[in-house]
């Protein structure tokens, strides 16, 4: 029989998603931490929506759970294989990139082994009473309620669809939807003759190419239209790949926050195009579907550059779509039977925190100040550590979202509450140097005093690591979160 942990306790999770059931996965062996994680689902599900057929990871196997930072861990994704018998399999497979569906299985596999993760337990408000996290918890099958108290708290809420506001007057229209809900959804569409694709991101190429296999037999036309100007892939180089690093991730937190933000936007290479074997499958298909025909003779449309500006319902059921070319600004209006939005994700403050929102130092634009531990800054009466995972993609850059540096986060944050190295961390993991090298110290014969050299916590904002990144000791600290 499992036994009881003691309250408070040490860590307390909110929402179990990919992140903090890696910050879950890394705590369980850590001696002497208290944690519970709660879900309001009954179940681990990722991304249910999007886990269609064929569809592969973008990142590495070892983006797991814990391999990037603890690769003896028994939560690995390896050792997942061993328990599935299908070491050989993969092995064999030679693929780095998983499908989907396994990584979603993994995933399951882990949640429902991992004792401190609850489902069904919805955290439905989190206060600062007495010194510690107060969080009202509502068992969802039987509506039981409790209260349990935490030293620190995370959030791992994920983020919601994005519907743009060009769409507002199709919201909850039946032929109008998020991506998100595609394969919940996909036999709705199955009388539209006309589908429209918006956005040009992973989720875009996956759901166009889904309806190419299903249905680019039948003469439905297909529509995939794109407000960016290419449609280029995904930046996949090695060293570009080094953005995803938590040497980038140190670099981009010391920006200011308005550089912060165009970066963010800059950047959309990096975080938002379609992987390149996506784009070419597309083109592959199409090619095989026009041998011996004209090329123009599949009823397919793919538009770059140009923007919806405005959405509505359209006459027998359909809908209208306002266009602009984005470099000529020409316009036209589309007809169309279904529309799928790809059109991504955002993080959004949850309701739960609603007794904690005076406690929160916000920004100027309403979003948490988050340190470089991934610990949100709040008012001196809020002592305990609130922390976040994936919601600081404005502090911590385009790699705030990649599975592959959520081994890391999570180690980082369990170092903070541990207030001990429960997990070592790399100080260098990029050979790329993102920062302007540090002022030369002057030579001694210059007839300046050479400055002096230390490892201790007091050494000079000065001192460089080889990539010119201030030294590990000198990065930001939790403290300075809290304000």
């Amino acid at each position: 029989m499992e036994t009881p942990t003691p309250d408070p306790y040490d860590l307390l999770g909110v929402g179990i998603g990919p992140f903090n059931l890696s910050l879950a996965a890394l705590a369980d062996r850590a001696a002497g931490l208290s944690t519970l994680f709660c879900e309001a689902r009954p179940e681990f599900r990722w991304h249910p929506g999007m886990l269609v057929e064929g569809a592969r990871m973008q990142v590495p196997f070892l983006a797991d759970l814990v391999s990037l930072v603890d690769p003896t861990s028994p939560w690995s994704f390896l050792n997942y294989l061993r328990e599935q018998d299908r070491l050989f399999p993969f092995y064999f497979a030679e693929r780095f990139q998983l499908p989907r569906r396994e990584y979603d299985h993994y995933c399951r596999w882990a949640a429902e082994r991992l004792p401190a993760c609850r489902f069904g337990t919805e955290v439905t408000a989190l206060r600062w009473t007495e010194g510690l996290f107060a969080a009202e918890l509502t068992d969802t099958a039987t509506g039981a309620r409790r209260t349990v108290r935490a030293r620190n708290a995370v959030l791992g809420v994920g983020t919601r669809p994005v519907l743009p506001e060009a769409f507002g007057a199709l919201a909850g229209h039946p032929r109008a939807w998020h991506s998100a809900d595609y394969l919940d959804r996909r036999g709705e569409l199955d009388d539209a003759r006309d589908i429209t694709v918006v956005g040009s991101g992973q989720s875009g190429a996956e759901v166009f190419l889904d309806l190419l296999r299903r249905r680019g037999a039948d003469g439905t036309r297909l529509r995939w239209l794109t407000r960016t100007r290419a449609l280029a892939p995904m930046e996949y180089s090695k060293l570009g790949l080094e953005h995803f690093t938590p040497d980038y991730t140190r670099y981009f937190h010391t920006l200011p926050a308005a550089v912060r933000d165009e970066l963010v936007t800059a950047q959309w290479q990096l975080h938002k195009a379609a992987s390149a074997e996506t784009l070419a499958e597309i083109h592959d298909h199409l090619y095989e579907r026009t041998i011996g025909r004209p090329i123009d003779s599949a009823p397919v449309e793919i538009t770059p550059g140009t923007a919806v500006t405005e959405a509505r319902p359209g006459p027998r059921g359909g809908l209208e779509l306002r266009c602009r070319h984005v470099d000529s600004a020409a316009e036209h209006l589309l007809r169309t039977d279904a529309v799928v939005l790809a059109t991504g994700y955002r993080a959004a403050r949850p309701a739960l925190l609603g007794p904690l929102a005076a406690l929160i130092d916000w920004d100027e634009a309403g979003r948490y100040r988050v340190g470089l531990d991934h610990r949100v800054a709040t008012l001196p009466e809020l002592t305990g550590g609130l922390y976040v995972q994936n919601a600081e993609l404005h502090t911590h850059g385009v790699g705030t979202p990649d599975l592959g540096l959520g081994a890391h986060r999570a180690a980082v944050i369990l170092n903070a509450v541990a207030g001990r190295t429960v997990h070592r961390l790399p100080a260098r993991t990029a050979w790329t140097g993102f920062a302007p090298p540090a002022p030369a110290a002057p030579h001694p014969g210059d007839g300046a005093a050479a400055p002096t050299s230390t490892d201790g916590p007091g050494a000079t904002a000065t001192a460089t690591a080889p990539t010119g990144f201030p030294r590990p000791q000198e990065w930001p600290r939790a403290a300075a979160a809290s304000r």
